[in-house]
Order: structure tokens, then sequence, then C-alpha cells
């Protein structure tokens, strides 16, 4: 009786997957994420989320658009091989499919349409929810992104590497919400006609800049052409973000063809390789196939990691930053204390030479701000936004005199002193107001 059970229960797996293969319309999630989407709306990856975030959601009754390639293998692998090491050190590479989870900004899913041809070309896997729109409170938007994700990867081998979360306008800033919250679950993001900035924690700012790729695309005739542009782009870039910008000739407000996509997939894939290696080095910066790491196992991984950059000169700020992380992150668990502890041990040391890597990435960081809303609020503006250019201009002004009286780096002193009267000229002339 027990061998029968046993060989049901593998034939009816076996049949789930088999019958996930092409398009359906419709598929409901099974149960409630296990992955950590609490932490992309807070600082803290609480136990349980504010009753008010979710009242009357039920994960169950959501639904989403999917389709799974005919070639998707039934046979999965055991989820500890996700992270062995070849003979060269390096991870070897994960034979799960690639994904895109595309946010629509309305309650119907969207991006079938354009990226059907792509996907069943390449073997791409493709979902998109229902009801998680722009009139969707941000809270239940995320949970029911992270509900489809974790559903999708319960049912197919996905390789994290190459899973992309995609979305058009607030689907977009969502879908750069939640991927610079949890870099570990994604290779890259894709906001149509939209961006995101980056979260405040430094350790989770470095995570994004050593694994996500961002590939950015807007239209010639799209009212946030300038944002993405000249904005959103450049100021990731130039924080360290690997990003793309793609500017469809004679594309509105919309999404873009298939074509446009299969550029953009090439240049995603490209980043693929370099963000399994990382893995290897920094454990936390990948959840591999079908695992869902709990509060207990993520916090001892980035402990372990930051433990582990601390011992080498060139990466002990991001140790500190990964122990700071630790901290916050999941402050009632031991890890929490022993990060605490670690980091009043390195406080307490005469020489802080980490000091200086802080002050330059907050330098940086200030002057990459500073010329992406020069270049944003002195440009074309829609009309949409052309009552915040004073408020983007004065914001300009300020930023470019911190760079001016911090000093220390020279280009940049050059060109915020030659920034500046023009920024002024312009904020007088908007407001009426002289600017000092």
């Amino acid at each position: 009786m027990r061998t029968c059970l046993i060989i049901f229960l593998t034939l009816a797996t076996g049949a789930l997957q088999a019958q996930d293969a092409g398009y359906q319309k419709e598929v409901k999630v099974r149960q409630a994420t296990r992955l950590d989407w609490i932490f992309a709306m807070s600082n803290q990856s609480l136990r349980e989320a504010p009753a008010d975030w979710l009242e009357g959601y039920d994960s169950t009754q959501q639904r989403y658009e999917l389709y799974v390639p005919q070639t998707a293998k039934a046979a999965r692998k055991p989820a500890a091989k996700s992270t062995a090491k070849s003979k060269k050190g390096q991870a070897k590479a994960n034979d799960g499919l690639p994904l895109i989870l595309f946010i629509s900004a309305g309650e119907q899913p969207a991006g079938w349409g354009q990226l059907q041809a792509l996907c069943e070309q390449q073997g791409i896997a493709f979902a998109s929810p229902y009801d998680a729109g722009n009139n969707t409170p941000m809270p239940r938007r995320v949970r029911i992104v992270l509900d489809v994700l974790d559903d999708i990867r319960q049912r197919q081998a996905i390789d994290p590497d190459r899973t992309y979360l995609a979305g058009f306008l607030g689907g977009g800033r969502t879908a750069c919400s939640i991927a610079f919250a949890l870099p570990e679950l994604f290779g890259g993001v894709i906001p149509v006609c939209a961006g995101g900035d980056l979260r405040e924690e430094t350790w989770l700012r470095h995570r994004v800049m050593d694994r996500l790729s961002v590939a950015m695309i807007t239209g010639t005739g799209d009212f946030n052409l300038s944002e993405v542009s000249r904005f959103r782009g450049p100021m990731l870039t130039d924080m360290g973000v690997r990003t793309q910008v793609t500017i469809v000739d004679k594309m509105g407000h919309g999404i873009p063809d298939s074509k446009t996509f299969a550029k953009v997939l090439e240049w995603l894939d490209a980043g693929a390789a370099d963000r399994h290696k990382l893995a290897v080095t920094s454990p936390a910066s990948r959840i591999a196939g079908d695992v869902a790491p709990t509060r207990e196992q993520s916090a001892k991984l980035l402990f372990t990691e930051g433990q582990s950059q601390l011992k080498k000169p060139q990466t002990q700020y991001a140790g500190l930053m990964s122990l700071q992380g630790t901290m916050k992150r999941w402050p009632d668990l031991p890890e929490a204390d022993e990060a605490k502890k670690i980091l009043l041990e390195y406080e307490a040391k005469a020489e802080h030479p980490w000091e200086a890597d802080d002050v330059a990435e907050q330098r940086k960081f200030l002057i990459a701000r500073a010329r992406a809303l020069s270049d944003y609020a002195t440009g074309d503006l829609p009309e949409q936004y052309a009552k915040q250019r004073s408020a983007m201009l004065e914001a300009a002004i300020n930023l470019w005199m911190m760079v001016v009286q911090d000093g220390q780096d020279a280009k940049a002193v050059a060109d915020g002193e030659k920034r500046l009267p023009d920024l002024k000229q312009r904020l007088e002339k908007e407001s009426g107001a002289k600017c000092s």
C-alpha cells in the first residue's frame, strides 16, 4: 500500500508539471508565498505583516496567466545541488527555465501579446497576475506578485539568475521596488515607461549593484521619456548598477514589441554567468530553485557572509554593512545580537579605515543624483510634470552646493560650479524669486 501511494504521488507530481506546459489563461495560486514579501514594504523582515496590509486577501483565490515552454523538464534538481562548485571553483550553471514575470498597470494581465513569440521561440516561461494593477494597494500588490512567483517556483525549476521582473508604468515602478528589495530572487528588472529608486540600506544597494541588471524601456513618444532617459537610467549607471536604457522610435506610452524585448533579454542574459558566479562567494545573494529560506536561515546566511567579508581589507566595509543589515532586518534573532557585538568591537578600534569607503560611496551617490536631477530639470518636461520643475531645480541646486562644499572630487566640483549659475537662473525664471 505504501509503495502504491509513493508511486501515485510521483505520477501525480509529474502529471502536474506536464499539465503546466503550454499556455494557461488562468492558474490559481495554491498557497501563501513562502518568500519574504514583507521586506519589500518595510525595513525589517517582520514575522507577521500588519493586519491592515492584506485585509480580505486570500492567496489561494489569486489568479495569474502562465506560459511554460513545452521543453520544460519534469525532473527537478535537488536544491542542494544549485550551489555546487565545479573544478574551477565556480557554481555550476543552472538548467532551470528563464522567467519573465510581468506586472500590469491594470487589473488584467499584460505583456503576453508582446512577449508570446519570444517566449515560444526561446523557451522562456511567462506569467502575469490578475488584480495587481495601479489601483491595488501596494502591500497587496507586492504580496500578489510574490504569491505568483513562489507558486511558479514550486511548479517548475526556475533559474533565479534569469528571472526577470517586468512591468508597465506603475507595474514597472512596483517591479523596481520589489527587485531592489529582494535582488536574491531576480537576475534583473524590466521597467517599461517607468523607473525606481534604490533602497536606503547600504548593504542592499551593494547587492543590487553586484547582482541585478536594470533594463529600462521607453519610447520617443512616452511622456516618461525624460524621467527614464535623463534621470533614472543615468543615475543608476553612475551609482554602479548595470543599467541599459532602450528608447524605441515612434513608441508612445505603451509596451514594446517582441523584437525590442529580444534585444533587451539578450543584454540581460549576458550578465547571468556573473550573477551565478557571485553566489559562490556571496551565498546570500541568490535563492536558488524552489528554495524559500526561513527568517532564521536568511539571517544566518547574511551574517556568515558579512563575517567572511571582514577577513579581507578590500571587503571590510561591505562586511560591516552586511552585519548592519543583519542587525536591522532581523532585530529579534540571535544573529542580530552577534552582529551588533561585532560592529561595536570595530567601532571601538583606534583606526576606522572603512569610514573612507563610506564617505566615498555617499559622495558617489550625491554626485550621481545631482547630475541626473540637473539633466532632468533643465530639459523638456511633459505637461504632467512641468509644475514640478521648480522643485527639481531647487533640489539640484542644493545637491550641487553640497558637492562644491565637499570639495573632494575636483571633476564634480568643476561640473557643479559650471551648472549652478544656469540652475539658479532657471529657478528665478520659474519661481520669480532671486536665488542667493
